[in-house]
């Protein structure tokens, strides 16, 4: 029954959508009779979606151009959707006449490790939604149609995909270049193929020209921080970045270390941060934006093994429900980043996030970020003497200690305000 009304739904909403929608509309139509009962729901509200397509006629001109893209990558979530969902139901309940499995034999369930077809559906439909002019995804956000897309095929899965994704000791998948989650936080990174750098660096929330680079060959840095990604970013606007800066910056010697601030802690102390709060499913939105880090990278050129920074502005983790919260995302964001062949770098506070790390780590728990980059002004810098983290943890050559922060500095006749910073660990891979 169930079944039929959605069926019905289908059928009278092709008296509301164009004669240039009905190819979308059939194959949604299509894909129904392929979708197993509990995933109906799914399907009703990516048609929803398809019913405000034509509104996107009446939106402002800044709108309507994000909006009918992402109406348009409806048609690519249905048919990767075709191949995903029936996968994964057959794999789930043994069905018969499913490639590679006896009539009667039981089904192998999905290890832990393996991509998630689902997922891999979303991510290509959100690529869809930009190729078609939907602008960049930042990750989840109110408001957002992409993100709507997304959230429609998490909400389905995100119970049963959140147990069973989780990961334990062991789990996490190795291979060349890549550490295994045993030993996230300890041995050398550069036995996986990481570049490390040791010295001083500097961050600003605007990636400088390259002119300004150049004159800054005078100053004792030899690396940079910029702020790639994220929809947490201060400073979103990077007219300078971009492939050939990170090749010119490359050519003239410096080392890159990629940020990338994504969703905040719940319990955030910063007020300019807690419009992106993490969102009810914290592991699955983490997995979302590091393949959204991950995408970015490469299209800035860097490479696997390269050292990706999670920002997350110092939080109250002694708030339970919100550092429980907290964690799980860090934990997707990690997993995923480093399932994809980089180093997960996580930034905060000394005596916030990255203590609440070490905490966890002491617990035995899996899945955390690679390199530490902890905050502490005031102080000479030191990667070796930080109170909050173990003599042996996060060793060798995975720590960041920002020092000092919001200092103007002036070499070559080239002035900027930055953050400073003592560096071993490791760096972006250039390609």
């Amino acid at each position: 029954m169930n079944r039929l009304i959605s069926l019905s739904r289908l059928v009278s909403l092709g008296r509301l959508v164009p004669r240039s929608r009905l190819i979308q509309l059939s194959r949604l139509i299509q894909l129904s009779r392929l979708v197993p009962s509990g995933r109906l729901g799914l399907l009703a509200r990516l048609v929803s979606l398809a019913r405000l397509a034509p509104l996107g006629r009446l939106m402002p001109l800044t709108r309507r151009k994000h909006f009918l893209g992402c109406a348009a990558a409806l048609t690519a979530t249905a048919v990767s959707l075709t191949g995903a969902m029936d996968a994964q139901s057959a794999s789930a309940a043994g069905t018969a006449g499913v490639a590679g499995h006896a009539a009667g034999a039981a089904p192998r369930p999905r290890p832990a490790d393996d991509p998630d077809p689902v997922a891999d559906a979303i991510a290509d439909a959100t690529d869809a939604a930009n190729a078609a002019g939907a602008g960049d995804f930042d990750g989840p956000g109110p408001g957002d149609i992409g993100d709507d897309i997304g959230r429609a095929l998490e909400d389905e899965r995100a119970e049963a995909a959140d147990t069973r994704e989780k990961p334990g000791a062991g789990e996490e998948r190795t291979g060349a270049g890549q550490l295994s989650a045993a030993r996230a936080t300890t041995g050398d990174p550069r036995a996986a193929g990481a570049t490390v750098y040791k010295g001083r660096a500097f961050d600003t929330c605007h990636a400088p020209s390259l002119t300004t680079l150049r004159a800054w060959r005078s100053s004792p840095y030899r690396a940079v921080g910029v702020y790639y990604g994220g929809r947490g970013r201060a400073c979103p606007n990077q007219p300078y970045l971009g492939p050939r800066w990170m090749r010119g910056a490359r050519a003239m010697g410096w080392r890159v270390l990629p940020v990338y601030v994504g969703s905040q802690s719940r319990c955030v102390g910063s007020a300019h941060k807690k419009h992106v709060p993490i969102g009810a499913r914290p592991w699955t939105q983490g997995k979302a934006e590091g393949r959204d880090a991950v995408r970015r990278a490469k299209a800035m050129a860097m490479a696997p093994r390269s050292a990706l920074y999670l920002d997350m502005e110092a939080y109250n983790f002694r708030k339970k429900g919100c550092a429980r919260t907290t964690l799980a995302f860090i934990r997707g964001w990690s997993r995923t980043v480093r399932a994809h062949g980089y180093l997960p770098g996580f930034y905060s506070s000394a005596d916030s996030g990255v203590r609440h790390m070490e905490t966890a780590r002491r617990a035995g728990v899996k899945d955390l970020p690679a390199v530490m980059w902890f905050a502490r002004w005031h102080m000479g810098p030191s990667v070796n003497k930080e109170r909050s983290l173990a003599g042996g943890a996060w060793k060798p050559h995975r720590r960041i200690h920002q020092y000092a922060g919001d200092v103007t500095e002036t070499h070559g006749g080239r002035r900027m305000r930055i953050d400073r910073n003592a560096v071993d660990a490791p760096v972006a891979v250039i390609k």
